[in-house]
């Protein structure tokens, strides 16, 4: 008899191992025990994957609170470029795409220094115009 907190076991021949393959046929029955036990084997490491996963969601996590320096950008870049980022990846000269994506708008920022010395000089002019035409209407009588 069945209740809510005695539930009848089902007989032994009517268990189901689910991580086990069935094969009536006797002749590959060593086949069939070496793709159970890869079948175990590889249950057994989805705890310790899981487990990794949540480590590395927790230092990234954990990284972009710390990272108050940096910022996050995003850029349309061509297949080209996405190649060679990915390439430097591989390379394993970076982590990722966005580190390697980094250093290399930081390299072209120091390349193109006198470019953006001139940039400044005009932006300085700029916002002088703006404060002299300011300047200009708040003199003006209403």
């Amino acid at each position: 008899m069945s209740s809510p907190y005695h539930k009848e076991e089902p007989p032994v021949s009517d268990r189901v191992d689910d991580l086990m393959l069935r094969d009536d046929d006797s002749d590959s029955s060593e086949g069939a025990s070496r793709t159970a036990s890869s079948v175990r084997d590889i249950a057994s490491r989805i705890p310790e994957s899981l487990s990794a996963i949540g480590r590395d969601i927790s230092r990234t996590i954990e990284k972009a609170i710390s990272a108050k320096d940096d910022y996050v950008v995003a850029v349309k870049i061509s297949p080209e470029a996405q190649d060679k980022l990915e390439q430097l990846v591989q390379a394993g000269v970076f982590r990722n795409r966005a580190e390697a994506a980094g250093f290399l708008i930081e390299e072209g920022i120091k390349t193109q220094s006198a470019l953006f010395e001139r940039v400044k000089q005009k932006l300085a002019e700029i916002e002088r115009l703006r404060a002299e035409l300011r300047g200009l209407i708040a003199d003006k009588p209403v």
